[in-house]
């Protein structure tokens, strides 16, 4: 019989790979993605120090990050910037939507870990979000 506790860090929870999904890393960001119909269910796991102006511009070759995200922050505390100079802070646990055309810095020490559902470059129209940043009335 084992004495060990289990660990209830929530890192040890959030952020190991899950079985079945399938896992891609690009500019060190991990993410495990199911498919789920037409949709996929992706959890991404930013780690502390993360821009996306510095991690992913280089990789995807625009100025900004044009992928809406929709989902729920698990762990992290990021902020979102978009170029009209509108900076949204989303602290953990909160609910997440994010238009594209911005930048992403994770905050602080700590890994942020985004559940994300989506459909790919169609989560836009799928979802019926507004195609570009709006600034509450």
């Amino acid at each position: 019989m084992s004495t060990e506790q289990p660990n209830t860090n929530s890192e040890a929870r959030l952020i190991p790979p899950i079985g079945g999904a399938v896992r891609r890393e690009v500019g060190g960001v991990s993410e495990d993605i199911f498919s789920a119909g037409d949709a996929h269910i992706k959890r991404v796991v930013y780690p502390a120090g993360y821009k996306w102006s510095t991690n992913l511009k280089p990789i995807v070759g625009t100025e900004l990050c044009m992928h809406a995200h929709v989902g729920f922050l698990a762990e992290g505390h990021m902020r979102i910037d978009y170029p009209d100079g509108c900076c949204i802070d989303l602290i953990a646990p909160q609910a997440v939507i994010i238009h594209p055309g911005h930048d992403a810095t994770v905050i602080g020490d700590e890994t942020a870990v985004l559940i994300q559902f989506d459909f790919d470059k169609e989560t836009v129209a799928r979802l019926n979000l507004p195609l570009e940043h709006e600034h509450a009335q």
